[in-house]
């Protein structure tokens, strides 16, 4: 190895979240899995976590609550955003943090689908979002994005680091433009101030390849979001390959996971594609998968300040290698073998390559020549028998002339490094696999809630908040909410309606009882549903059986979210700003409803889906509010 490179790459790590379900599961089991993310020299021991600022709009898993629905209104306690900076800064607090909008709320387009109608509101909505941080959670923001993998507008780049720099913000660096390479590249060369105001170009699935325009700007290249693949050996195969050749190819100093966690309902869109699985808070099972193992590989032996060095390429018969240093004496080398077929991440196209067994001898030069060992860290991947993840193996005595050789098989990685400080954390297995209760009850009377949502509501379009109504003093006091009354600037294709799912994808036969109120006259309309089969950026398509009451003082029952398939309507006594009781019984190929416990229709035949989510939402983006929601599920 000989010594570093001349100008100087810095090595980060980071990952972003989607962990709906994470913030419900009991202690001891979710202090584990965020020690398994976070904790310095315990598992992947992530260096940077990048999360969404909430907008109120489907961001592919869900929808996550924005710190303004509305012009005059701030809140920065909703989501669970806030709580995992928080607790990934409790475990390391050198952990840096990122903010990208996916959606934003609907106000700020003033009626067009678009965030840079006025530019200077935007960015005024992005910086409240950092100070917020900073006032309310003591969190310092460094890096902020744009718009996630949509139209950038060179104009409000601008204006946001003007807008920061105003606040005193000046340390937060801009990140441009989490889609492709281009046209942001060529768009920085062509202009100065666009130039100097940009600080990371970010590039989403690039294959680890840059292009040249890119590397005309000499700014920080990232992969800022890669990986989306399941966690089971094929992506730890494809995320131990890319973090190794997206700086070896692409020059490409940090490489983000989406996502951080899988932590979401397993049959939304790109099911357990996180770093590691916590989809069950009600049973407090989770899954420590390969991903956290491969992760650590670099992470426990590198931190953000230490440099590649150029020495670092590809291995005779596949593969590859990079070396970094602290600069201080340290010295860390990571070698990874996958082969084509076992590390094929979710996109792009991976052209085919051959990876064979083989001898590689490294040979360390100028100051580390004098290294005397080395710890080695092993994980093969592929035939169980032969399986090992994270493995300590016997230190590695070096040469006299500062050589050693390395046996090498295919699907294997090694971290060889001067640091001792590496560990391969553990916990006692936690509880075993559980579905959801088929019983499930929730009265949403929580007096000073810690998060703004219920648990296991996956809110799909719309935004479901407790509520507390003052002037109720009765059985509605305390109520869940939708609180958007209009459509956000969306990011992916929202339902018209507003619906949030809860409970096992694998219900078939089920009865779902729950007290509505619907806020808007005349207009207004909520429903009660079940077998939802669908959810995420696939929501307005989604099938099932679907009750609703509307203001109008009529009821209807459909087979699909957007209302086409019309199974029975009715009339009822039904108007707003009054509670109803809706029962939804679907058992076999029937179904039947009931209004204040009376039949309102029955036998109804519904063919399909045979199974999916229960689910509650509106007629359209309206204020209306749910309580004592019940669903029983037969086996």
């Amino acid at each position: 190895m000989t010594k570093r490179l001349k100008n100087h790459h810095v090595k980060d790590w980071k990952f972003m979240a989607t962990s709906r379900l994470l913030v419900n599961y009991p202690e001891p089991y979710r202090s584990q899995i965020l020690d398994y993310l976070f904790k310095p020299n315990f598992g992947a021991s992530l260096h940077i976590l990048k999360v969404e600022i909430g907008g109120d709009g489907q961001t592919t898993d869900g929808t996550e609550p924005s710190h303004m629905h509305y012009a005059l209104d701030e809140d920065y306690f909703r989501g669970y955003e806030w709580w995992l900076m928080k607790e990934a800064k409790k475990r390391n607090s050198n952990i840096t943090l990122m903010g990208l909008p996916w959606s934003f709320p609907g106000w700020l387009g003033k009626g067009f689908n678009w965030p840079y109608v006025n530019c200077q509101l935007t960015a005024y909505y992005v910086m409240t979002w950092i100070v917020g941080a900073k006032h309310y959670h003591d969190l310092d923001i460094d890096y902020i994005g744009i718009w996630n993998e949509r139209s950038f507008d060179v104009n409000y780049i601008k204006v946001l680091r003007r807008m920061l720099n105003y606040q005193g913000l000046q340390q937060v660096k801009i990140i441009a433009s989490d889609n492709l390479w281009e046209p942001i590249s060529a768009s920085m060369l062509h202009d100065p101030e666009l130039l100097e105001v940009i600080d990371v170009i970010g590039a989403h699935y690039p294959g680890t390849h840059t292009v040249k325009d890119a590397r005309l700007t000499k700014k920080k290249l990232w992969s800022s979001e890669d990986f989306s693949t399941s966690n089971n050996d094929v992506g730890a195969g494809c995320w131990g390959r890319i973090l190794n050749q997206n700086y070896i190819n692409g020059y490409m100093t940090a490489t983000i996971a989406w996502n951080l966690v899988a932590s979401y309902y397993e049959q939304l869109p790109y099911g357990r594609c996180g770093l590691m699985t916590a989809q069950e808070p009600w049973s407090g099972h989770y899954a420590v998968e390969a991903p956290i193992w491969i992760s650590a590989h670099t992470t426990q032996f590198t931190q953000p300040g230490w440099y590649y060095l150029k020495t670092v390429g590809h291995l005779e018969k596949g593969g590859s290698y990079v070396a970094l240093t602290d600069g201080l004496g340290n010295l860390t080398i990571i070698i990874e073998t996958m082969s084509h077929k076992h590390s094929m991440c979710i996109r792009p196209f991976l052209p085919y390559f051959n990876v064979s067994q083989q001898f590689a001898t490294f040979v360390l030069k100028g100051s580390f020549s004098e290294i005397p060992e080395l710890q080695v860290w092993y994980t093969k991947l592929g035939k169980p028998s032969e399986r090992f993840l994270f493995k300590q193996l016997d230190s590695l005595w070096i040469n006299s002339g500062g050589s050693f050789t390395l046996e090498l098989q295919e699907d294997e990685l090694f971290t060889l490094t001067t640091l001792t400080t590496g560990r391969k954390g553990s916990y006692p297995l936690p509880p075993k696999s559980q579905p959801f209760p088929c019983v499930y009850n929730d009265d949403f009377n929580v007096d000073y809630p810690f998060f703004s949502e219920a648990p296991n509501f996956a809110d799909q379009t719309g935004v479901f908040e407790y509520f507390m109504n003052i002037e109720d003093p009765g059985e509605h006091r305390f109520t869940l909410r939708q609180v958007l009354n209009q459509r956000p600037i969306t990011w992916a294709a929202d339902a018209f309606n507003t619906i949030s799912v809860i409970g096992d994808y694998q219900w078939s036969n089920l009865t779902i009882k729950c007290d509505v109120y619907i806020e808007t006259p005349e207009k207004g309309g909520v429903f009660i549903a079940g077998r939802v089969n669908k959810g995420g950026i696939l929501i307005r398509s989604a099938r099932g059986v679907f009750f609703w009451i509307f203001a109008d003082g009529t009821y209807r029952v459909t087979g699909d979210l957007a209302g086409w398939t019309i199974y029975t309507v009715g009339h009822a006594d039904i108007t707003a700003k009054k509670w109803y009781t809706l029962t939804l019984t679907i058992k076999g190929g029937f179904s039947s409803g009931l209004l204040n416990g009376r039949p309102l229709w029955k036998n109804v035949s519904v063919t399909f889906p045979k199974h999916g989510w229960a689910a509650i939402g509106t007629h359209s983006f309206e204020f209306a509010q749910f309580d004592n929601f019940h669903v029983e599920a037969a086996h």
